[in-house]
């Protein structure tokens, strides 16, 4: 074969093989496309469906709803560009969704229980966030790299602030000695330092 042949021969190949990924590439688009219009129609289902609700049953259904759009729109970008980061767009979604709906939820409670309900809600976030940092830096870095055990411990310090703050409030509830030692119970049980 000459040498005008062979070459002519490789740029076919190159030639079909760039038309099949493009081809590939296109039927992704599509598929993207396709798999987020199903999700919109299905927010928008899902948010109608609460029209029938009233009070604060709407407001927990509407924020549901929401929250499922936003995870399910962090899981399709995933799935389209798979990344660390997008892994962690994902966690925080759910953590976010499932902060917000909790949050919602303490609406219905008043007084000391609602105040509590909203710091065991923020705990939740701030523990799910945590724990998405240090599986980033786990990623990134290695498992048991110093920023991976440096997040470690500021994870597990920030969870224990929140746990903490959620239990100094319910003890908020209690008076003279029971209260006292309410706090110092959640003080010994979460390594907190006075305050």
């Amino acid at each position: 074969m000459a040498s005008g042949d062979r070459l002519k021969a490789v740029l076919a190949l190159a030639a079909c093989a760039f038309a099949g990924s493009a081809g590939a590439a296109a039927s992704a688009d599509v598929s993207y496309r396709a798999e987020r219009d199903r999700g919109q129609a299905a927010y928008r289902a899902e948010w109608e469906s609460c029209r029938k609700l009233e009070g604060n049953a709407r407001d927990i259904c509407q924020v549901e709803a929401k929250g499922h759009y936003q995870v399910a729109k962090a899981e399709l970008e995933a799935r389209r560009k798979h990344s660390p980061a997008n892994d962690d767009k994902v966690k925080r979604a759910r953590a976010e969704s499932a902060y917000r709906v909790a949050s919602e939820k303490c609406d219905d409670l008043r007084a000391n229980a609602r105040d509590v309900c909203k710091l065991d809600a923020k705990a939740l976030l701030v523990a799910a966030q945590s724990e998405a940092k240090v599986s980033r830096a786990a990623v990134d870095k290695g498992r048991y790299s110093r920023q991976a055990n440096n997040e470690r411990q500021e994870a597990r310090e920030n969870t224990n602030a929140a746990l903490f703050a959620a239990a100094r409030e319910r003890c908020g509830a209690l008076s003279g000695e029971a209260q006292v030692g309410c706090v110092a119970d959640a003080k010994n049980k979460l390594a907190q330092g006075p305050r």
